[in-house]
Order: C-alpha cells, then sequence, then structure tokens
C-alpha cells in the first residue's frame, strides 16, 4: 500500500474516534475552535440543546410555608401587642391647652371679705401649687393645670402610675411618679399647655420634695438625695447611699440619714445624724453642682452639739436651725455659730421630720415666715433671727396686697410684715377643718390647702 493511501486510512480513522482536525495551510498546523479555546485557559462551554427538557424552579407555595409564614406573622403581632399594652405611651393621657396665658395682676388692696369659689382634690403636694395664673393639682396619677379664677381645667397629664409630688421650677410642672420600688419617674409639664417636656429616670424616695435652688432642683430623701440641673434635667449631685457606685470612696461620709433640708442659690443645707461617727445633729452645707455628680463637693460641714435639730431657713450667708425652745443661726461659709436666740417652740413640736423633710415656711420681699406648729415667727431676710410672732396660728402665710395673711381658726389675721401688728381679720369658713394651712395667692386669688384638698378663695 502506498504511503499516500496509508496516511489517509489513518486520518480517516483519527476523526472516527473524535481526536481534533487539523489542517495543513501553507505548511502550518491549525487547531480548530474548541482546541483554542483549552489551550487559551478559558472555561470550555459543552454545548445545550433547546430543545432539552429544564427542571421546574420549587415553587414556595406549600402547606408548610404558609405555617412558617402564619407564625412569623403571629409572632409579630403577639411582640406587638405586648409592647404597647406595656408602652409608656399607652398607659400615659396628655389633653394639652392654649400656649398662651394671661398673667393676672396682683392686688393693691385686701378685699374685705373671702370666700370659697372652686376646690379640687391636691393630694400630691402639701402646699399650693401655683405660677403665671395657673393653679397645678395633683391626685392618683393625674396632674391638671387649671385656671386660677374659676378652677376650669387647661390641660391634664395622667399615668398610671401614683404620684409622689408635684412641684413648679423655672416656669415649668414637676410630676415625680412612684415607679417600682421608688420615686423613679419625672417628667416636667409646660405650665400654660400642659405639653410635655424633659424627663428624666430618677432614684427618688418616697415622700419626696422638690426644691427649686435657681439653677437646680434638689430631690430629698432620708438616705440619699439627688438634684437635677435646669436646663435638661442631668442629675448634677448624689448624695448618701448610692444605688449603683460607679467610683466608691467618694461619698464624705456612709451610714447617716437625712433629716430636713432647705436652699438657696448655690447651697444646700441639710441636717445629718451619723450615729456611729457623731455625738449630735450635723449641719452640712452642700454645692449643688460638684464637678462630678457622685463626688460631693462639701462648703462645710459641723457637729453642732444640738439634737432634735431643724434646718428652716438658708441664705448666702445664714443658715437657721430651730432646737427646742432656740433658734441657732450658723455662718454658711464656715459653719461656726453665730447666733441664738430664744423661741418657745418645744420638743413636741420638733419631733419626728416635717413632712417631705421640709419645714414648713414661707418667703416674701420682707421676711421669712417659719411654721412652729402651733405659731408663726418671722425670721429677718439678712441674718435669720426672730424678728416677731405670731400665735394660734394653722401655718406660715401668704401675702396679699403688701399685707401677710396668717391662717388662724375660723379665718385669717392680716398683719404688718415689718411689725407683725394686726390691721384686720377676714373670716373664712373651712368646714370643720381645724389643720395646718399651707397658702399661696395667684392674682386676687387666695389658695389653702387644707389636708389633701385644695380651695380658692376670693
Amino acid at each position: 500500500m502506498s504511503p499516500e493511501r496509508t496516511r489517509e486510512i489513518t486520518d480517516i480513522g483519527s476523526r472516527a474516534v473524535g481526536q481534533p482536525e487539523q489542517a495543513e495551510s501553507n505548511g502550518q498546523v491549525v487547531l480548530d475552535e474548541e482546541d483554542v479555546l483549552a489551550e487559551s485557559g478559558e472555561p470550555r462551554v459543552e454545548p445545550q440543546d433547546d430543545d432539552a427538557e429544564q427542571a421546574p424552579p420549587r415553587s414556595w407555595r406549600t402547606k408548610g410555608d404558609f405555617v412558617g409564614l402564619a407564625v412569623v406573622v403571629a409572632a409579630v403581632v403577639v411582640a406587638s401587642l405586648v409592647l404597647w399594652l406595656t408602652s409608656d405611651v399607652r398607659n400615659t393621657v396628655s389633653q394639652t391647652g392654649p400656649s398662651e396665658i394671661t398673667p393676672l395682676q396682683p392686688v393693691t388692696a385686701m378685699p374685705p371679705t373671702l370666700a370659697e369659689v372652686w376646690r379640687a382634690p391636691n393630694g400630691a403636694s402639701p402646699v399650693p401649687v401655683n405660677v403665671d395664673s395657673v393653679v397645678v393639682t395633683g391626685d392618683g396619677g393625674e396632674v391638671v393645670g387649671r385656671d386660677a379664677l374659676t378652677g376650669d381645667v387647661r390641660w391634664r397629664y395622667a399615668r398610671d402610675l401614683p404620684l409622689c409630688s408635684v412641684s413648679t421650677a423655672w416656669g415649668r410642672v414637676f410630676a415625680v411618679y412612684h415607679k417600682d420600688t421608688n420615686c423613679s419617674e419625672v417628667t416636667t409639664l409646660d405650665t400654660a399647655s400642659g405639653k410635655r417636656g424633659p424627663q428624666r429616670n430618677g432614684d427618688a424616695e418616697l415622700g419626696t420634695r422638690l426644691l427649686n435652688e435657681g439653677s437646680h432642683v434638689l430631690v430629698t430623701g432620708g438616705t440619699y438625695v439627688e438634684v437635677y440641673r435646669r436646663d435638661d434635667l442631668v442629675r448634677s449631685l448624689e448624695y448618701g447611699a448610692l444605688r449603683a457606685i460607679v467610683n466608691p470612696n467618694k461619698q464624705p461620709r456612709t451610714g447617716c440619714t437625712y433629716h430636713s433640708f432647705a436652699v438657696t442659690g448655690g447651697k444646700i443645707a441639710l441636717i445629718e445624724r451619723c450615729p456611729s461617727l457623731d455625738p449630735s445633729d450635723r449641719l452640712t452645707i452642700l454645692k449643688p453642682n460638684p464637678e462630678k455628680s457622685d463626688e460631693p463637693q462639701v462648703i462645710t460641714t459641723t457637729v453642732t452639739g444640738e439634737t432634735g435639730a431643724r434646718v428652716i431657713a438658708v441664705t448666702a450667708n445664714r443658715v437657721a436651725l430651730a432646737v427646742p425652745g432656740r433658734i441657732v443661726v450658723f455662718d454658711s461659709e464656715t459653719g461656726s455659730a453665730v447666733g441664738s436666740y430664744p423661741v418657745d417652740v418645744s420638743a413636741d413640736e420638733l419631733a419626728g421630720d416635717p413632712p417631705g423633710r421640709v419645714a414648713s415656711t414661707f418667703t416674701s420681699t420682707a421676711n421669712t415666715y417659719w411654721f412652729t406648729g402651733s405659731k408663726t415667727v418671722a425670721l429677718s431676710p439678712v441674718d435669720l433671727n426672730p424678728l416677731w410672732t405670731a400665735n394660734d396660728t394653722l401655718g406660715p402665710g401668704t401675702t396679699l396686697a403688701g399685707r401677710l395673711l396668717v391662717p388662724v381658726e375660723g379665718g385669717l389675721k392680716v398683719l404688718d410684715q415689718v411689725t407683725g401688728e394686726q390691721a384686720a381679720e377676714i373670716p373664712v369658713d373651712r368646714g370643720g377643718h381645724t389643720g395646718p394651712v399651707e397658702m399661696a395667692t395667684e392674682g386676687p386669688v387666695v389658695l389653702e390647702q387644707r389636708g389633701d384638698t385644695l380651695v380658692a378663695l376670693r
């Protein structure tokens, strides 16, 4: 067989077994397309048969899919319902009123008579709460802003929690609610409209009172007190038995209890009793705004040598303490005693702590008036020494038309603020109430807090 015939047969066999066919062109070997792709390293794509049957995509619409979807939807609905049922939004009622108010003008002449014009329950505060022609009452879990003249409701704010205290500072209303084990929920409300403002969670004790220092609010307590800053209610001071100690050994004393408080600009005065440290009551003056809130800055602290003492007033330079039979005045910068004045006040009247650990007082431009429990004592606004005493009273009183109104059995005595002399007496029917009476005025309206009820007179 000739060589040419042999090569032809070989080429035919190679094509038959699928070997790549090579072509000679001008003495060079030319590869077909598949071989070029294989040598270049690119992936080889097998030809597809367009007529081949493809598997359909899996459908999610099975019974199991529907069951799983239903479980997820139910879980979301239940979680949303639980969140709504337990949320503050559901458990809060906020009915706001007009934002404009017209302040009532003070009266210049004493009215000849006063009679009740409206009353409202006010168990959340031992004193009248009023500002800018609005009188605020708090009872149960509800705080109400009322028109001072008529008692009509301007706005209402309520929680499903009991109130601990209601007060005012800087033209705002403060509502403190009892949550969990203490008075931990603090809410501010616009006086005119009742619109909710800044809020915070605190650690105030039950029975707390709020005292306005000017730029800060003190929240009183028996073993722990705290102070909030004016602008944003940030806590500026913690004093006493801290709930969560971040920096240990920063409190000046431990194991002490607190029994009365008074404030003035830049100063907080309190009586401490530390049985393991001191033989008698301790008077401490604190700054309301130390550099670190849990590191109190003490201006002065003094073991007084007195027992059963009560802070009744503090000024920029003086602090007055009531003890049985006397008023003792201390320098608020050095802590040294600077005066002692006899006052007819008994140990029984000073027994225990005053409500909210705050003495019953009223301060006017002329004097500070302290109610002992049976009489009203006028203190000098400069030195806090006693000036005169009104006997058989029911409270510290308030001012109207430049005179002091002091509650007594059956009415109000009208007294000269400088001399204490009686100028008149206005009868008031209190319907059998004989207990203490705390007072305030708003324009021509005279407010009396009688137990858990606020009564407006005009």
